[in-house]
């Protein structure tokens, strides 16, 4: 490995050494606490014993195990998917290798939230002794056309089915309305672009060592990304995404048949449901959370209250709607549990792997060091 390679990825072997304590608590605790947070406002109404006797007595735990492995199926996509643009910037992994990164990934994100991509990046750099800054620039382009997909499938369900949504703008019109005067007001976008001119003024004409560093390793991340661009293979990276957004839906759709009472409101309203509640459920993994645990319930609880029936949604019968939100936080819970236990295991396993791996190529870094 080259010095520069050294430099680069010894940044972010360890990065809490460099983020001091209010780094580890916007990275570690500020997850958490949204995680517990929104759990406890979801179970503050919700008979917790009635949820888990639902839970043992009613779900079909074959289909939820059948999902829960199906799940592997796109952490495999998006494996080679991202193959395909790190051999843009000349690293070639095997997809094995690449297979145990995004489990991997996926697993010290719920220990750890955002820090598994850091993760990620470093692994492949440092087995396929490569450049730290491209290979985050190929990760970062990996995770922005996931970005642009979700914006693409989040206008088009809009179009499709705006009811939803506009009920949505409906129950929380505070919110709709401080988000309106945050996007509308002049003072704030002169203040986004005074703000980037500052910086792009500093890190272009500034000497010092530190900004010189940082672009420096800007311009790598800049040059992984942009490889995008000039990869070959674009129509199967393309086919590629389109399978794993599918794969997505298709794991959410199917597990719908594990309640009585979602495959009741499936039955009812059609594939809508499935959309909705996925789309809410994908833009909720945004938020800062363990591996998406409160966000998740939360939204997929609300996309099922979109489809209620009608004494249930007025609140003419409490006892049904308390029924209903129970029903529906224990699909929600169930789903998220079994994501998390596959992540845990598959995590755990790939752990093991890589460690054989690694003794194994040992001679191999050892000869470029």
């Amino acid at each position: 490995m080259s010095d520069t390679q050294k430099e680069n990825t010894s940044d972010v072997r360890h990065p809490g050494k460099k983020g001091g304590w209010a780094g580890k608590i916007i990275k570690f605790i500020v997850p958490l606490a949204v995680s517990i947070g929104l759990c406890v406002a979801l179970f503050r109404d919700i008979d917790f014993h009635e949820m888990m006797r639902i839970i043992r007595q009613e779900c079909d735990f074959w289909v939820i195990a059948g999902v829960a492995l199906f799940g592997l199926l796109p952490m495999l996509i998006r494996a080679a998917r991202w193959g395909i643009q790190l051999r843009a910037i000349g690293v070639r992994p095997p997809l094995r290798i690449l297979f145990y990164s995004i489990c991997g990934t996926y697993a010290v994100n719920i220990v750890f939230p955002r820090l598994g991509e850091v993760w990620r990046t470093g692994y492949i750099s440092y087995r396929q002794n490569a450049s730290f800054p491209e290979v985050f620039g190929s990760m970062i382009a990996d995770r922005l056309a996931d970005t642009l997909v979700v914006a693409i499938l989040t206008l088009g369900t809009f179009i499709a089915a705006s009811a939803p949504f506009i009920k949505f703008i409906e129950t929380y019109p505070q919110a709709y309305q401080a988000l309106e005067a945050l996007v509308t007001s002049p003072v704030v976008w002169a203040a986004g672009i005074a703000g980037l001119l500052a910086v792009w003024l500093l890190f272009k004409y500034s000497h010092n060592r530190f900004i010189v560093r940082v672009r420096h390793i800007l311009k790598g991340i800049w040059e992984g990304f942009a490889a995008i661009a000039r990869m070959d293979g674009k129509g199967l990276w393309l086919l590629l995404t389109a399978a794993l957004w599918s794969c997505y839906f298709l794991q959410l759709y199917f597990a719908f048949f594990a309640f009585p009472m979602t495959r009741q409101i499936l039955a009812d309203n059609g594939i809508i449901v499935a959309v909705i509640c996925y789309m809410l459920t994908t833009i909720s993994m945004a938020i800062p959370s363990n591996g998406g645990i409160g966000p998740y319930q939360t939204a997929m609880l609300f996309g099922l209250q979109l489809f209620a029936p009608a004494a249930v949604a007025s609140g003419a019968d409490p006892a049904a709607r308390q029924a209903f939100i129970t029903a529906g936080a224990a699909f929600g819970n169930t789903v998220i549990a079994a994501q998390t236990i596959l992540f845990i295991v598959s995590g755990i396993i790939v752990f093991i792997l890589m460690a054989v791996d690694k003794r194994r190529s040992a001679p191999h870094h050892a000869g470029h060091a």
